[in-house]
């Protein structure tokens, strides 16, 4: 099983460039509608800081969800810019909805 995108040069196969566009507008809006999920938090967080807090666990987790897939990305052998743009918001916001939580 192959987990990097590297790819030897006697594997490298010619890729439509169709295709190629394609996959650029669709990362484009992934990372713009990941990042719009994350900005999402914005009314967690009032409602954190109103004395009406929101249940930790969903926050924690989509932090924890997002530095692994940020982390992912970077690791790899060519960074993975959509990935690691789409879940860094993530890391922020769910950290700041998390600790807000507690901060009422």
């Amino acid at each position: 099983m192959r987990v990097d995108n590297y790819v030897s040069p006697e594997e490298k196969k010619q890729v439509d460039e169709k295709r190629i566009k394609m996959l650029k507008i669709f990362s484009k809006v992934a990372t713009v509608m990941n990042i719009l999920m994350y900005v999402s938090y914005f009314p967690q967080i009032i409602s954190n800081f109103s004395g009406d807090p929101v249940n930790w666990l969903q926050p924690a987790v989509a932090m924890i969800n997002a530095t692994l897939w940020t982390g992912y990305g970077w690791l790899k052998t060519y960074k993975d810019w959509p990935i690691i743009i789409s879940n860094v918001p993530g890391i922020f916001f769910g950290a700041i909805t998390f600790i807000t939580v507690f901060i009422h």
